[in-house]
């Protein structure tokens, strides 16, 4: 348990320390001590089990899902079946950019982020392909680069190009269009069951005899963990994870389009520009850092988080954390003010501007209080 000195109890110390026998002035400072004991053995587990695996399995389920509703394209000529592919590829991004509050690990070292979710899109060398003779198939696609493959590939042709609205009409998307869906659909399938694959089978597909990624995180400082030394380690991973989108979505997905001022707003480095998702998105990124600091999706039971990590060292600031989650998220929400406008139209707007300055506040704010008041916890933090 923490223990503090109240100013009054410093103070009397201070003062039997001055008036004390010799006089002298050699005494050593008393150091308040200001370490902390919690055993994190459960909240690791299920952070492991709960929020990281059953959010990539999620996914893995939702890649299949996207898969099958491309292939329903390839003949139709009914708008409910491009409407239904729309939604599968929004409810695919859901676990996606949740997820991307724990984006270590396999999905690094497999290098599947870039293979998912590069952006901004190349739409010069997409419409080439589209032109070509070449037949589109998934391992040839694979072999290409990331920038024309993957989520927002598939949303450029599931969507349009996003500049006055977010609707197309099936009667628009054409036969190589089509046939390039359902090929980024299967590559996209692929790499999410090789993510899930890598946390819950072998997080090297090249070595049967790997363990799986999830066991590594739950299981740190054993002989053949060569990932992870510590729990301390684990909960650092965890952490840096969180501050880490909190960082990219401030200062990147929303600072770099939005630019100094209107004329410096630039729409073309707007993540999901072409289906307005882009808002949906970034309160996604800071529901995974919810999902992680609370140890639940919403909603659910409450089992342990880093808020619990938090709440052994300081109880004030594991509820100010907390409510300064819950602040960034809604304040990115509300950058669609009353009108609903997608954030592409907001950082060309005045009042729309205002709002996305609030957000951007809230997210540093919250990345100020990760950075320099939850991190050093670990510092203080006695494992054993």
């Amino acid at each position: 348990m923490k223990f503090k000195y109240s100013a009054i109890t410093f103070s009397l110390i201070m003062g039997l320390s001055a008036c004390g026998g010799s006089g002298s002035d050699d005494t050593a400072p008393i150091v308040p001590d200001d370490s902390f004991s919690f055993v994190a053995t459960e909240m690791i587990t299920n952070l492991t089990n709960e929020v990281i695996v059953d959010g990539y399995a999620d996914l893995a389920s939702k890649g299949e899902a996207l898969f099958n509703a491309t292939q329903s394209l390839i003949n139709s000529t009914s708008q409910a079946d491009l409407i239904a592919a729309q939604a599968a590829w929004k409810a695919a991004r859901q676990p996606w950019e949740q997820g991307e509050s724990h984006i270590f690990g396999p999905v690094d070292s497999l290098s599947i982020d870039p293979h998912l979710d590069s952006w901004p899109l190349n739409t010069t060398d997409l419409q080439t392909q589209l032109n070509s003779a070449v037949g589109f198939d998934a391992e040839t696609i694979k072999g290409w680069n990331d920038d024309v493959q993957g989520f927002h590939t598939m949303e450029y042709l599931l969507f349009g190009d996003g500049v006055n609205d977010n609707t197309k009409n099936i009667a628009e998307l054409t036969t190589r269009e089509r046939e390039y869906l359902v090929a980024l659909a299967e590559v996209f399938r692929d790499y999410t069951k090789q993510l899930d694959d890598a946390w819950q089978v072998s997080h090297n597909p090249q070595d049967t005899n790997a363990l799986p990624y999830a066991e590594l995180l739950k299981q740190p400082g054993t002989s053949t963990n060569t990932i992870y030394s510590s729990q301390l380690a684990v909960v650092e991973e965890l952490i840096n994870g969180m501050i880490g989108i909190v960082d990219e979505v401030g200062n990147g997905k929303i600072a770099d389009p939005f630019g100094d001022s209107i004329t410096t707003a630039d729409t073309s480095k707007v993540e999901s520009q072409y289906s307005w998702n882009s808002l949906t998105d970034f309160s996604n990124n800071i529901i995974g850092v919810r999902n992680v600091y609370r140890g639940e999706y919403t909603g659910s039971a409450d089992k342990q988080g880093l808020i619990d990590f938090v709440a052994a060292a300081d109880t004030v600031l594991a509820t100010r954390i907390g409510s300064e989650i819950d602040d960034a998220i809604l304040k990115i929400q509300a950058i669609k003010g009353s009108n609903d406008m997608p954030f592409r139209q907001a950082i060309l707007d005045v009042e729309g501007r205002k709002r996305v300055q609030v957000a951007v506040d809230a997210l540093s704010k919250l990345q100020a209080s990760l950075e320099s008041d939850m991190l050093p916890l670990l510092s203080d933090w006695k494992t054993s």
